[in-house]
């Protein structure tokens, strides 16, 4: 679909066409597990990467590639590849990258069980992470060696709302050849366009903001298409002969859809990280009210997180839309229309208050999720951040004495009047 259209006509549109058999208007569920050829040779040139196609649904699937289309279209990018969740889409973002002793730069601000996938988990793959804090530039390009392969970030990081700087940390990773992969979820397309800032590879978590309702998990990958994979023999994924397809070379072959075809015809062929098509039908729908619930998420984010910050119970808060904030100078820059509706709040009484606050609060939800329609709160230092030590906590943004706060569509005042009763209860 033209990408001259306004973001809110393609958030309804981008990647849905009637349907073709009957002419539906909504993008069906194609709940099948494969598809049928039209004869041998149709089949063959399916599997040699000869035709564009649907062949099992592991791969490619009708409902599941229209929510690929759409949200790389809010994206800017060329194609989008959907997985099973966001931490699948991160596997998934560095697989083509990556090898054994090979190592990725990442943020020091990252959500939890990402820090505990990168610093963790990716060891079992013979790959590392250095971690380093993003505000560092010379610290960033420092970090890079023979063997770093690609930086990571979040746009705007969970817990605590702060704003990366993206057209710097891509200004280092075009100096040193190397892709730039963001994390924009809790951004979401419409509030930060990473690819515009530089990135070269943009991942979601779809089961949060771009869902919108807490009911199914996903993720995506999106390829800008503006990275030279063959510039250099770093990523021979891409550049070189792939023995699986006949020495096909996947960068001379797709060109700027090289990554795409990479992650769908090895990616999720061996990893089997596979987006169910309801999963997918779920999500298309929510993305098409995506503006309006952002629009409402950020104006009552704002209303809450000064309120808070104006309160004597309250140490400090971290939302990057306050005026207060060192990161609100690059709202402006990065994410133009907000600064989310993610941020943490510190609770004077240390880690038995916020324990007390999650446990006193009656609108807001204790979840481990965000980008609910629903206002959410956590406590991160003892969820999903407690497999960190408390520096790696302090690090990421979850103090012991921190909780998070997701600020939902509804009505602000009743959220702050609940908020008013929780804290007066647990600083009591």
């Amino acid at each position: 679909m033209t990408k001259s259209y306004g973001f809110d006509t393609l958030q309804v549109h981008a990647g849905a066409r009637p349907d073709p058999a009957t002419g539906a208007r909504q993008v069906p569920i194609y709940q099948t597990t494969a598809f049928v050829f039209r004869d041998a040779d149709h089949a063959a040139a399916l599997f040699n990467l000869q035709e564009v196609g649907y062949i099992y649904s592991r791969l490619t699937n009708p409902t599941v590639a229209a929510l690929g289309e759409r949200i790389a279209t809010l994206e800017g990018g060329v194609g989008g590849v959907c997985c099973s969740s966001g931490h699948a889409a991160q596997i998934m973002a560095l697989f083509p990258l990556m090898g054994p002793g090979r190592n990725v730069v990442v943020s020091t601000r990252l959500y939890g069980g990402t820090v505990t996938q990168f610093s963790q988990t990716i060891k079992r793959f013979g790959w590392s992470a250095k971690f380093v804090d993003f505000d560092d530039l010379a610290a960033v390009e420092a970090a890079v060696d023979g063997d770093t392969r690609a930086f990571f970030c979040e746009s705007i990081a969970n817990p605590g709302g702060y704003i990366t700087d993206i057209p710097a940390i891509a200004a280092v990773a075009n100096k040193v050849g190397l892709p730039l992969i963001v994390d924009n979820t809790s951004a979401t397309p419409w509030l930060c366009r990473p690819i515009e800032l530089g990135a070269t590879l943009v991942v979601h978590s779809t089961t949060k903001y771009l869902t919108g309702n807490g009911t199914v998990t996903g993720g995506c990958i999106v390829d800008s298409g503006k990275f030279d994979w063959s510039a250099s023999d770093k990523f021979p994924s891409l550049s070189a002969p792939e023995p699986a397809y006949h020495g096909l070379k996947f960068h001379e072959t797709f060109g700027a859809l090289a990554f795409t075809f990479h992650s769908i015809a090895i990616g999720l062929r061996d990893l089997g990280m596979t987006m169910n098509p309801q999963g997918a039908h779920y999500t298309l729908m929510g993305i098409e009210t995506l503006s309006l619930r952002m629009e409402r998420h950020v104006a009552n984010a704002v209303k809450v997180a000064n309120w808070l910050e104006a309160d004597p119970r309250v140490e400090h808060v971290t939302y990057a839309g306050l005026k207060s904030s060192p990161y609100y100078g690059r709202v402006a820059r990065v994410c133009p229309k907000g600064a989310g509706a993610l941020f943490t709040f510190a609770v004077k009484g240390g880690y038995d208050a916020c324990v007390k606050l999650v446990n006193a609060l009656e609108l807001f939800s204790h979840v481990a999720n965000l980008g609910d329609t629903r206002s959410l709160i956590i406590h991160s230092a003892s969820t999903t951040h407690r497999q960190l030590s408390e520096a790696q906590q302090v690090a990421a943004g979850a103090a012991p004495n921190v909780v998070r706060l997701s600020i939902g569509i509804e009505d602000a005042d009743d959220l702050i009047a609940d908020l008013d009763q929780a804290l007066s209860k647990a600083t009591a």
